[in-house]
């Protein structure tokens, strides 16, 4: 249905003006680093990684980012490569989950912030949008339905651990049956309990102390913009000037599915739906497909060229300790 419009952006990426998009990639560097900042600010509240160059931090967060786009399912592998790629400084698995679940819950709560801005943005400057209300709600809805769940488990020690307790019985059956009886098990109670009682600690002290919220929340502000901005560089290139405030919706509802998408980077998924509703908020079908595409492409590449370069010094280096640790 839509070959006629991808035969039309394929003519219009041939346009691209060099100097606005050679800007992607200083942009995306500064984006990973608010990323980041968004998860060591709060582990620098907690005691860790004080020592760490910033330019370390900014390399674990573009590893981050290479881990959730090229494995499928992200938010998961995301977790747990952050955990094991701080475990040589100090950091535990508990913790290096919260401060994975305190960049999340920082970044919806910003976006949603930012998207009421634009909302009210584009209300003033073009007449209110039918469509970008109900995305807009459905966003803002999702968001505080997913935090609700979130503070309702980690409220309760005990409910964590019924919950993670069920958790680890139905993986450990799963893996069962598909080793067809080999490998019983794949997750150790112990260790969950351990990694639960960390996680629990910490969010008691966050409830005690909300103060450390403050910083890692304005990372997260700046971090979404950063990416909003990617997005506008791009279409800028192009020759094409979209409103910032219909990205910022754009992106938002993109990247919520794409977590949950169990593809590489949400790939596909967040595609579709940044083309659907761009194209739905009156950018012309060509144009959100080429602008979508390109940015997607670039940052990718991006991502992957430099990211397998830092995320395979750190197998290797994380990898001779384990064996002089295990030795």
């Amino acid at each position: 249905m839509s070959r006629h419009q991808i035969a039309q952006a394929w003519h219009l990426v041939g346009g691209v003006n060099w100097i606005f998009f050679i800007l992607i990639f200083p942009m995306q560097f500064l984006s990973y680093y608010a990323v980041g900042q968004v998860m060591f600010s709060y582990l620098h509240s907690k005691g860790n990684l004080r020592s760490m160059p910033r330019v370390k931090m900014a390399r674990i967060a573009l590893e981050l980012n290479f881990v959730n786009h090229i494995i499928p399912v992200p938010s998961i592998a995301g977790f747990s490569y952050l955990g094991w790629t701080l475990s040589p400084h100090g950091v535990g698995a508990g913790r290096a989950t919260m401060a994975q679940i305190i960049r999340f819950v920082t970044m919806f709560i910003s976006f949603v912030c930012l998207i009421f801005v634009s909302v009210l943005f584009l209300t003033f400057d073009q007449g209110f949008s039918r469509v970008t209300f109900i995305i807009s709600a459905f966003f803002i809805l999702a968001t505080i339905i997913s935090m609700a769940i979130l503070i309702y488990l980690l409220n309760d020690y005990k409910r964590m651990v019924n919950v993670s307790g069920w958790l680890t019985r139905q993986i450990n059956r799963i893996t069962k049956f598909i080793t067809f009886g080999r490998r019983r098990s794949l997750i150790k109670k112990h260790d969950v309990d351990k990694f639960i009682s960390e996680l629990h600690q910490d969010y008691v002290e966050i409830k005690q102390e909300k103060k450390i919220i403050i910083k890692p929340f304005l990372w997260a502000t700046l971090a979404n913009g950063l990416d909003v901005a990617l997005i506008f560089i791009t279409f800028l290139a192009l020759g094409f000037f979209v409103n910032p405030a219909t990205l910022f919706v754009a992106y938002g509802i993109s990247s919520f599915i794409a977590i949950f998408a169990a593809t590489p980077g949400g790939s596909g998924i967040y595609e579709a739906i940044m083309i659907t509703f761009l194209a739905s908020a009156g950018v012309s079908a060509d144009k959100a497909i080429a602008g979508t595409l390109l940015a997607r492409v670039t940052l990718f590449a991006g991502t992957i060229i430099f990211g397998y370069v830092f995320y395979q010094s750190t197998i290797n280096k994380n990898g001779r300790i384990d064996k002089s640790n295990h030795v």
